[in-house]
């Protein structure tokens, strides 16, 4: 090989590696009539955010998600509420996950501010819920969770 077809020739990053995906999601919670617009819950996360006390409201509304790829030393960004960037989630694999668990770094990012710093060990069909802010009349709820390899990376 030619030094000029070598240098054409793609070098595979072990550290891009694809090694799973985050599914991260935003929802809008209230106790009033809800006033944004968005999908209603369905009722199966309605009875898991219901478990919880501080996740206890009376209405629920899916706002944005966003799958992107868990890479093997690589942070990644999510932005569920694309094209806006007011909730982000930077994430990165801390070891070597499993076919069931991984353990990430994460942060959310609320209005460009690191909001939440925190390592996590995320377990198939066991979605992390941090409790966000003071949200038009609600408060929003941001889930992350491991997500089924089948789910679609977003552009």
């Amino acid at each position: 090989m030619s030094v000029a077809g070598w240098a054409n020739a793609e070098v595979e990053d072990p550290g891009r590696r694809e090694i799973g995906k985050l599914d991260v999601r935003v929802f809008h919670a209230t106790d009033a009539k809800p006033a944004v617009d968005g999908t209603p819950a369905d009722g199966t996360l309605v009875k898991r955010f219901q478990s919880e006390k501080r996740l206890r409201f009376k209405h629920y509304r899916v706002l944005g998600r966003d799958v992107q790829p868990l890479f093997q030393s690589y942070e990644n960004w999510a932005q569920p509420l694309k094209p806006s960037n007011e909730i982000l989630v930077r994430f990165e694999a801390q070891g070597h996950p499993t076919a069931n668990s991984a353990v990430v770094d994460l942060e959310l990012w609320i209005s460009r501010k690191k909001t939440v710093k925190t390592d996590a060990t995320l377990r198939g069909g066991r979605p992390l819920f941090v409790l966000g802010p003071e949200w038009r009349g609600g408060r929003l709820i941001i889930s992350v969770a491991l997500a089924d390899r089948s789910d679609k990376v977003a552009k």
